[in-house]
């Protein structure tokens, strides 16, 4: 039989956010790993932030019938950060680890690999001598960021799979600690409740995108560090091209609104500013063709080259 690992007077709050996502297996995956790990007292709290595919936010209710489990709903969608709030304040441990309702679990070691970083040096030492691979010594951290990868059957004409697997290699963990502040999102952190109680998620993001690229900032500014780790959830699902330029526009507008307090943590603002003379150029261009380019990106073969061009175009429009 094998050894369980064995994690000394730790407690953690597994927080999910879901909306319109299923998200019983990853509680699974995750209620499974934490009853293998001796001494940890843990609870997951899933809370769906007004899920409007009645189906699933019926699924997902039987979540909170599981031990260890708490289903959480609000019947109006109040936003990324939020709900995020919502679960910190909610939580009864010290640590708390957000995972997004549309991930999976890949890793067994998954929650020991995070538990092992935020553990005292010395106890790092005990620990480590079981699972040399993650040796970090981290009492100083207290956020942690694992990172993503992406998995399932290649999707040619799929734009986010496509745009995912581009950027995968620019997101490493080695890659993400080069900018720890600029390279970070909430899909799969470990933070300590007093940090996010403190300094929790700027609440006026109510549209998708941006809300983590500002709280990396705010960690910035208020010198709290960042542990970047090779502990990545998977990204399997992914959206048809019409919803994902949709939802891609939406994020420019956030960031657009947004543009001054994110002025030096978005690539997209500084690119745009260098165009100088050329700027409305690229205007012209883009309002002429953008939509036969947004057409092509909706088809059955989008390119990379003509989203990144309808990207910078489209901010620039605003």
């Amino acid at each position: 039989m094998n050894e369980q690992p064995s994690i000394i007077n730790h407690q953690l709050s597994i927080l999910i956010p879901t909306y319109n996502d299923d998200c019983r297996e990853l509680v699974a995956s995750l209620q499974q790993q934490a009853d293998n790990i001796c001494g940890l007292e843990y609870e997951i709290l899933v809370a769906d932030d007004g899920s409007t595919d009645l189906e699933v936010a019926k699924n997902n209710a039987i979540i909170g019938q599981k031990d260890h489990c708490t289903y959480l709903r609000n019947e109006q969608n109040h936003g990324r950060s939020y709900i995020r709030n919502f679960l910190a304040k909610n939580a009864r441990h010290n640590w708390l680890l957000f995972i997004d309702g549309d991930r999976k679990i890949q890793s067994p070691e998954f929650l020991l690999h995070y538990l092992d970083n935020i553990n005292e040096e010395g106890q790092n030492e005990k620990n480590n001598a079981q699972s040399p691979k993650f040796k970090v010594q981290s009492s100083k951290f207290k956020v942690l960021y694992g990172g993503y990868t992406i998995s399932g059957t290649p999707q040619k004409g799929n734009l986010r799979y496509c745009y995912e697997k581009k950027c995968l290699p620019m997101h490493t963990a080695e890659k993400r600690r080069l900018e720890p502040y600029k390279d970070f999102n909430t899909s799969n952190f470990m933070v300590h409740r007093e940090v996010m109680l403190r300094h929790p998620l700027d609440e006026r993001f109510h549209h998708y995108g941006y809300e983590d690229v500002l709280w990396g900032k705010t960690l910035q500014q208020n010198n709290i560090p960042i542990l970047h780790i090779d502990n990545p959830v998977v990204f399997a699902d992914f959206e048809d091209n019409p919803s994902f330029v949709s939802k891609t526009e939406e994020g420019l507008r956030t960031l657009h609104q947004f543009r001054t307090e994110l002025e030096d943590y978005s690539r997209l603002i500084p690119a745009a500013r260098k165009l100088g003379l050329l700027r409305p150029v690229v205007k012209l261009i883009y309002s002429l063709f953008r939509p036969v380019v947004r057409h092509q990106l909706c088809g059955k073969h989008p390119s990379l080259t003509l989203f990144t061009f309808y990207r910078l175009g489209y901010y620039l429009s605003l």
